[in-house]
Order: C-alpha cells, then structure tokens, then sequence
C-alpha cells in the first residue's frame, strides 16, 4: 500500500489540469479527490480522463468535482489482499483508495502493487 505524500490527491475545486499533473508524478493511475479534512469524496481516473475528452471539456478550466467519480471503491487498512484483488475483479478497477472508519484517505493501491507483492 502507498501512503503519504505517495498518494496523488487534490481538492475537489482543483483544476483538472492539476489532478492530471498529481496523478503523472505518482503515477499511480488516478487522483483521489479529499476535502480539507482528508475524507475521500471521490476519484479521478484515466477512464474519468477519457470520458471527460470525450465531452470535449477544458483540462484548464474544469474542476475536478465536475469530473471525478464520486462513492469511490475503497477498502479498510484491515482487509486483507486477497479482497483487494476480489473487489477489483468484481468491479472491474485496477485500484483502490484505503480509507479508515471515517473515510479519510489512510493509502491506495493498484494491481501492480499486488503483483509486486505476489499477491496476484
């Protein structure tokens, strides 16, 4: 799991063009998208990007809570891999914010980091 400043996220009033730049630096396939006090409100990510084009939006005016996906997939820092992996099979994602009781952003991982791990 990647935590910290490993993490890409923005607020929700960022312009996309930040959350694109975020989400290049910690190339972890998205962005989540926290309020000031860390709780996810959603996420940004390279299929989000693809539509959003596709609605011919303007990466340096859009914000990114115009664009995000919000009620992102997460998981408890107390689940193990293997339901990682389960979730991401059965919604068909290749990541997942971590997050505690009270939705605020703990970590995030991605399929590569499971594979990394021999988990898949």
């Amino acid at each position: 799991m990647r935590t910290g400043a490993a993490v890409p996220r923005v607020a929700p009033d960022a312009r996309l063009s930040a959350g694109l730049i975020e989400m290049s630096r910690k190339g972890l396939g998205m962005t989540v998208v926290v309020d000031h006090d860390e709780r996810i409100l959603g996420v940004f990510t390279d299929g989000d990007l693809r539509r959003a084009l596709d609605g011919q939006i303007d990466v340096h005016t859009t914000v990114m809570s115009a664009v995000m996906t919000a009620h992102a997939r997460t998981i408890s820092p107390r689940q193990l891999a293997a339901e990682a992996v389960h979730l991401m099979e059965v919604h068909r994602i290749t990541a997942l914010r971590v997050s505690d009781a009270n939705g605020r952003l703990v970590g995030a991982l991605n399929v590569h980091d499971l594979l990394r791990a021999g988990v898949v």
